[in-house]
């Protein structure tokens, strides 16, 4: 079943030059039946936006800002989320800003059995990541884009792409642990799936590779086998911890 998507984009805190790329992203989640962005339109700082809504059918909600200091676009996104939420229209949402205050509405629409995709760039706090199913950040979408045009990947690796650390790797190892057989080998993709519900933003993107199965190639603790589908065509991908020498051994 396609998922009905609603995307909500806080237009004063995410940036027009990423919306083409974006847009491409969500499309592999579902199918984005409600696309809204919100801010004071009124505003210089988002006529940047005006020609991209047209294109990809954005829809621009107004909000005023009433007073100095407050944020009523935060609000009116929360309103119009928990609207949507009771019309029950979609079944996810996708929650496009860098900001901590959706952190609550993000959790929300969770407890109600909602899928949440949090977008965002790389500056936005933990507690709103964790509080969505997978968070995707906006510079490596652009930097993706980038790579395809023939871009300098030199440049991008130093703008947007992550060195992987002794973290990251723990964090994969004690997850094909959770899931290896008596033979310690672990399916990739049940891997990939446990490694997400534990880190929402973790992207094999963000270390500079588009798929899971190069960045566990890349890493010397693991190795990977191919395995026979089901079909003549299909491979099952399975990894496990190296073992490593004992001192014992080297003498």
């Amino acid at each position: 079943m396609d998922i009905k998507l609603a995307v909500l984009i806080d237009g004063d805190n995410i940036p027009a030059g990423y919306v083409k790329e974006m847009m491409e992203e969500i499309a592999k989640y579902g199918n984005p039946t409600i696309k809204r962005i919100y801010g004071d339109w009124t505003k210089p700082h988002l006529n940047n936006w005006k020609k991209t809504l047209l294109e990809n059918a954005i829809i621009p909600i107004q909000q005023y800002a009433y007073t100095t200091g407050k944020n009523a676009t935060d609000s009116a996104m929360i309103i119009d989320a928990m609207d949507i939420l009771y019309s029950g229209k979609v079944n996810g949402f996708c929650l496009v800003s860098s900001d901590s205050d959706f952190t609550r509405l993000a959790t929300r629409l969770r407890e109600a059995g909602m899928t949440v995709l949090g977008i965002g760039e790389k500056k936005t706090p933990d507690p709103f990541i964790v509080a969505c199913d997978k968070f995707i950040y906006l510079e490596i979408l652009k930097s993706q884009e980038d790579d395809n045009e023939g871009s300098d990947l030199g440049k991008t690796a130093k703008t947007s792409v992550d060195k992987i650390t002794r973290k990251e790797i723990r964090l994969i190892s004690t997850t094909i642990t959770d899931l290896a057989d008596d033979d310690g080998w672990a399916f990739l993709g049940d891997v990939g799936n446990l490694l997400q519900k534990k880190q929402p933003n973790f992207d094999s993107r963000n270390y500079g590779f588009k798929k899971l199965t190069p960045l566990i190639r890349s890493i010397t603790d693991f190795e990977i086998e191919e395995r026979e589908g089901t079909s003549k065509r299909s491979k099952l991908i399975y990894v496990k911890i190296k073992e490593r020498r004992s001192r014992r051994q080297k003498k």
